[in-house]
């Protein structure tokens, strides 16, 4: 017998007890995490663990940055100059072969948004991160949260991968952070919240994106774009048992868009 507040249980009354006890769940469908801090914590830490070994690797010479960093296509690189030429003339000159993703180095569409090398710029992602990512959690649950941040991780590489110029490099996890606000954004008009501080941010950081030369406004623009599409289909699917099925499909829809889009840069870089 199992003790109880009130005199004892038998055990399999215990058992089926819980069996019919309904799961928490968050507002948007999700489980509701024990520790809503976990995802972001697990992402920080990835994030820290990579800027380390850059910067002792020789920072903007790292090998381990020249792998991970978003290139739409590789060039060869003689002393400090970049070329575009075919790998094997490259390395018949001395050269050395920066991946790109045109050539292949698909990767990078994800670990892009890992890699920062300035300890100003990984430090300003982690700590918005460190903000939202826990009151987002709460609200959408682990899995949907890591959907929207990986989806608004990829939107932001895939404009890069179109937008950006050909041979330059680019990293930050900026993407996935301005998908990040957009979410803030669509959840607060859902829940008819007051926007006036989550608008005046937005204005802030993306004045801050075209005022500031070298900073990806590819990313960020596709990144703001597929979160607000991520969270819009995870907040506004109906209620009941047709929730989980709607945002499956809406997401898996987002996930085709892009990779059709990375399919058709590709055939046009190659």
């Amino acid at each position: 017998m199992s003790a109880a507040s009130v005199g004892f249980q038998c055990p399999e009354c215990v058992r089926q007890g819980k069996q019919t006890q309904r799961t928490p769940r968050t507002t948007y469908g999700g489980l509701r995490p024990t520790d809503a801090s976990v995802s972001t914590l697990v992402i920080i830490g990835i994030n820290a663990v990579i800027w380390l070994l850059i910067n002792l690797t020789g920072r903007y010479s790292s090998r381990i940055l020249e792998l991970l960093e978003l290139r739409p296509q590789s060039v060869c690189e003689v002393g400090n100059q970049g070329y575009a030429v075919p790998d094997a003339v490259c390395r018949a000159h001395g050269g050395h072969v920066l991946p790109g993703v045109g050539d292949g180095a698909f990767w990078q569409l994800v670990t892009t948004g890992f890699t920062q090398v300035e300890i100003w710029h990984i430090f300003s992602n982690m700590f918005f991160l460190y903000l939202v990512g826990p009151q987002l959690e709460i609200l959408f649950g682990r899995t949907r949260f890591l959907t929207l941040y990986f989806v608004s991780m990829l939107a932001g590489s895939t404009l890069v991968y179109w937008a950006a110029p050909q041979y330059e490099s680019t990293v930050g996890a900026s993407g996935a952070i301005f998908g990040l606000m957009a979410a803030l954004l669509v959840v607060s008009v859902k829940r008819h919240a007051d926007l006036r501080q989550i608008l005046i941010l937005i204005v802030a950081n993306f004045a801050i994106t075209f005022a500031i030369s070298g900073i990806s406004w590819q990313g960020h623009v596709g990144g703001f774009v597929g979160g607000a599409l991520t969270a819009g289909v995870l907040a506004y699917a109906p209620a009941g048992p047709r929730r989980r099925p709607v945002q499956v499909g809406g997401v898996l829809c987002l996930v085709v868009v892009i990779v059709v889009l990375v399919a058709a840069r590709t055939s046009m870089l190659t």
